[in-house]
């Protein structure tokens, strides 16, 4: 496939119009076949992260237009585990669309997904839109109606190792891959945010009734609301923000968890809630 290639206005060499269109294409084809495509970031050597986001943005405006609302967003890779499988020291972020939403204790419909995983993070409901130019930690707490236990469902439509030479994927496969975005299963709402520590927040999850995996809010930057700063940041120079209603995904505080058929999932936040899922 051509790389016809144009400047954008960052000043950046990126994928034309056609090119990023047929990423997003490959992408819904991907996961409409519940098949996974080769790494983008082979088809298109010398993508860049802007392509990459141009690439989801494309995505995310096929499934609107065909009726999946866009409902907030997710922040990947807080983590220095992960940051380092991808060789990068940035975070990336996705959108979540209402298709993706599933009520707490949901059975995941089998064939759902293509390789789902699972995570724990502490989701963020917003009250007020985000002024970019005033996004303290603090006037994002403001800014926050309530936050809850949320177990975030991983898909990849993008494969994981290039088939044809064992490459792994790169921080442009997963932006543009909707930065792996699949589903969100949020447990009961925290209201009362006076004094609470989200660095200290953590979860135990557990698969089938045997623990996976365990950490702290303090996993994801340091703290989750200063993953929720970055993404203002990082919105802001795309055009965008975090508007009042939306549901934010901080950042995943332990490792991804497989989840194959007959994985019932448990996040057991202590005195912040539990949350629960169960794949067919």
């Amino acid at each position: 496939m051509a790389q016809a290639r144009r400047i954008d206005d960052f000043g950046g060499v990126t994928l034309n119009d056609a090119a990023i269109a047929d990423a997003a294409n490959a992408l819904a084809t991907a996961e409409r076949d519940r098949s996974q495509i080769r790494l983008l970031s082979e088809t298109y050597p010398g993508m860049t992260m802007d392509d990459a986001y141009a690439v989801q943005a494309a995505w995310v405006r096929m499934k609107r237009a065909a009726g999946d609302p866009a409902i907030g967003w997710k922040i990947g890779l807080t983590s220095k585990a992960m940051q380092a499988a991808l060789s990068i020291d940035i975070p990336d972020s996705g959108v979540l669309l209402g298709s993706m939403a599933f009520a707490n204790g949901a059975d995941i419909p089998t064939g759902r997904f293509i390789q789902p995983r699972v995570e724990a993070e502490i989701a963020f409901v917003i009250k007020e839109t985000i002024d970019p130019a005033r996004a303290s930690i603090e006037a994002i707490l403001a800014a926050t109606d309530y936050v809850a236990p949320a177990l975030e469902i991983l898909d990849t439509r993008v494969t994981r190792l290039d088939p044809h030479n064992g490459r792994p994927r790169t921080i442009c496969d997963t932006i543009a891959d909707n930065a792996a975005n699949g589903g969100i299963v949020m447990g009961e709402p925290v209201r009362d945010l006076a004094g609470l520590d989200l660095r200290f927040v953590g979860a135990v999850v557990s698969r089938n009734g045997e623990v996976e995996e365990t950490g702290l809010g303090a996993g994801v930057l340091g703290n989750p609301l200063v993953s929720l700063a970055w993404l203002v940041e990082r919105l802001a120079a795309y055009g965008d923000r975090i508007e009042a209603g939306q549901i934010v995904l901080s950042g995943s505080f332990i490792r991804p968890v497989e989840a194959p058929p007959g994985s019932r999932f448990l996040g057991d936040f202590g005195g912040f809630g539990r949350v629960s899922c169960c794949f067919l």
